[in-house]
């Protein structure tokens, strides 16, 4: 049985993702990662289940929230009063359902099988290729929780991606460790994070920037905003999932 620390330890090795990948392979060869039925494809889960996975289609252009009609365009009415320190973002799926799980299980149990699959649902739903950004910078994560989870899953997220999207990264730093988001509304979530991070600079003009689950977005931001300081000029964001309106 391999300690959950040490674990940790090596989600956070690069150079072990591969020995990772390659157990995974073995693990389970020809199932679907959710509901284990046999494959026909290339994907590691079937087509029902692609199907029934909550994919974020119809979001807003700018901060990637859940829009119930497009009829006003692809922007949301919040983004039109204020728009973000951002220039768009990325996020393919909703957090909801059986991502949650399987989020939580990478997070919170350092499930090496769970991570890979989030990396897999995120190249397959954006491609290959990065969608914009010279440098990737993932959102460093709470020096309490990192140790206490025994690594950083944005870290491990980003040294995945960069891979796969051959970025260079660059890594930000905390000024102070902000308490948990969770249970804060957006006003209160924003106050939290601002001035929370830094990064060395000079930064190239088109940066990209990594977290695991949006919320409000105001983590994103407050990383934003030091990136403009450091020199950058077009952001974009990309993550995993958006918690839908309403669970806010």
């Amino acid at each position: 049985m391999i300690r959950r620390h040490t674990l940790g330890r090596m989600l956070a090795a690069g150079g072990l993702r591969w020995q990772l990948e390659r157990w995974l392979r073995r693990a389970l060869p020809g199932y679907c990662a959710f509901c284990y039925a046999r494959l026909s494809g290339d994907l590691p889960w079937c087509s029902d289940c692609d199907a029934e996975l909550p994919w974020n289609a119809m979001a807003c252009r700018y901060c990637a929230e859940t829009m119930a009609t497009r009829s006003g365009g692809d922007v949301c009415g919040r983004c039109l009063k204020r728009p973000p320190a951002f220039d768009a973002a990325w996020v393919p799926l909703r957090y909801e359902g059986e991502l949650i799980r399987l989020v939580q299980r990478f997070k919170f149990s350092a499930d090496p099988r769970a991570g890979l699959l989030l990396v897999e649902l995120l190249i397959h739903a954006m491609g290959t290729t990065a969608p914009c950004g010279e440098l990737l910078i993932g959102v460093p994560g709470s020096w309490a929780r990192t140790r206490e989870r025994g690594f950083d899953p944005v870290a491990w997220l980003g040294g995945s991606l960069a891979a796969r999207w051959q970025l260079p990264r660059r890594a930000a730093q905390r000024r102070r460790d902000s308490s948990s988001q969770r249970g804060l509304d957006r006003v209160a979530r924003r106050r939290n994070v601002k001035d929370a991070f830094v990064i060395e600079g000079p930064l190239p003009e088109s940066v990209l920037l990594l977290d695991d689950v949006m919320t409000t977005g105001a983590t994103l931001e407050a990383l934003a905003l030091a990136c403009r300081r450091a020199g950058a000029r077009r952001i974009g964001v990309v993550a995993l999932a958006r918690t839908p309106p309403g669970r806010i």
